[in-house]
């Protein structure tokens, strides 16, 4: 898919990956939808530096996990561009709790994760569905995580939720093609705010130089080198479906 004029959606794209991705897209001349569920000032500087870069910028609020929300959210796509040829499914959450604590998540947990991480990507799947076979040559990135490939990270319910994610992603590759790829990238360690918050800022140190000093490639990510991962499988790529590319300097190595 050539990215110049297209239009893609990013959910949650007022920070980190997200935000990333929309100003690598829109440096390469796409329009973006720059999606969140409560940061409304951050997503208009997201938005702000996309337009400097020489994109054309739709801020949209709305909540994944709600299926109204996620209707609206194409609605308001086609509305302004008549098409949509890119999804990245890239909102999601979760809650920090040690996989030994077995009594630190309930059921509320996991609906609450799982609606954001796993209904929430198939029902904007389902709400851009026709508008995305329509472009002819469309691409569904979803955002997964090492965790749910090697059941590690903030918690058991998140490493279940994107391991479904993943599960997800072959399934539908099944059923959207040839008109639309799905693929999904697998982040581990990805530096900045949001994990620091979560982790706590000696634990985050702690695990950021761990895999600095024992990984293969001594390294971790940062949102742009997985914004270009989520970019390649946009642009690129064109044989290539139902696949997860796990992006963690040989994290899964160890």
């Amino acid at each position: 898919m050539n990215i110049p004029q297209s239009v893609s959606i990013v959910t949650g794209s007022s920070s980190g990956v997200g935000a990333a991705t929309a100003r690598m897209l829109a440096e390469k001349g796409g329009n973006i939808v720059i999606n969140y569920s409560r940061s409304a000032d951050a997503a208009n500087r997201v938005a702000a530096e996309c337009e400097a870069l020489g994109g054309e910028v739709l801020v949209c609020q709305a909540d994944v996990s709600e299926d109204r929300d996620c209707r609206r959210l194409v609605e308001a796509t086609l509305k302004k561009w008549g098409r949509i040829d890119s999804l990245v499914n890239n909102a999601g959450t979760t809650k920090f709790v040690q996989h030994g604590d077995l009594d630190g998540l309930d059921a509320s947990d996991f609906q609450w994760i799982y609606g954001v991480n796993v209904v929430g990507p198939f029902q904007m799947v389902r709400a851009a569905h026709d508008a995305l076979k329509a472009s002819g040559d469309a691409s569904v990135v979803n955002v997964a995580s090492i965790a749910g490939v090697k059941g590690v990270g903030s918690s058991i319910a998140y490493a279940a939720s994107k391991g479904a994610l993943i599960t997800m992603t072959q399934s539908l590759a099944r059923v959207l093609g040839p008109e639309i790829r799905v693929n999904a990238v697998c982040p581990g360690f990805i530096t900045g705010d949001w994990l620091a918050e979560g982790m706590g800022q000696e634990v985050y140190d702690a695990s950021k130089s761990f895999l600095e000093k024992n990984t293969p490639l001594q390294t971790t990510c940062t949102p742009e080198t997985v914004a270009e991962s989520i970019l390649n499988f946009i642009e690129g790529h064109s044989v290539v479906t139902g696949q997860h590319l796990v992006l963690d300097g040989g994290h899964l190595l160890l």
